[in-house]
């Protein structure tokens, strides 16, 4: 099942476009898309708008951020090696929040055993601040484990 905003459902509902509010560290995101793009700004101001908002809107606000530069990513005031473990965790974490909410657990759930992919994504992390993997990973234990 290719996970892609412009697909059937459950697989546009698991895209990280989709509408899910989370709360991440008393954050409230209003979609993944939202949390991620916010990691590449640098102001705790700035990085709570972002994670308002939803699907494309959140992808073109952090288009032009040149965090890959340094591999440096944000959150809460902190730097954040976009290659540590404490990244990772982040991750997790976000992950973990989004399981929360019905909607996404239930389309989660919806996919049954099928393989998960994301033909669009990019594989190298020095380019993305989600790779394929780390995206496919989170929601296939997620599905089968109800856990990171």
């Amino acid at each position: 099942m290719d996970i892609r905003s412009g697909k059937t459902y459950p697989s546009n509902a698991l895209s990280n476009f989709s509408p899910h509010p989370f709360e991440i560290d008393g954050i409230l995101c209003n979609s993944m898309e939202g949390f991620l793009q916010s990691l590449k700004f640098e102001s705790v101001e700035m990085q709570e708008h972002v994670c308002t908002l939803v699907g494309y809107k959140a992808k073109m606000k952090g288009k032009n951020k040149k965090w890959y530069r340094t591999q440096t990513l944000w959150w809460k005031g902190k730097e954040i090696d976009r290659h540590s473990l404490s990244y990772q965790d982040l991750l997790d974490e976000a992950y973990t929040e989004l399981y929360k909410n019905t909607k996404f657990r239930q389309a989660l759930e919806a996919t049954n055993k099928a393989t998960i992919t994301h033909s669009i994504g990019k594989s190298d992390a020095t380019k993305t601040v989600l790779t394929v993997r780390e995206f496919c990973s989170r929601l296939i234990t997620l599905r089968d484990t109800g856990k990171l």
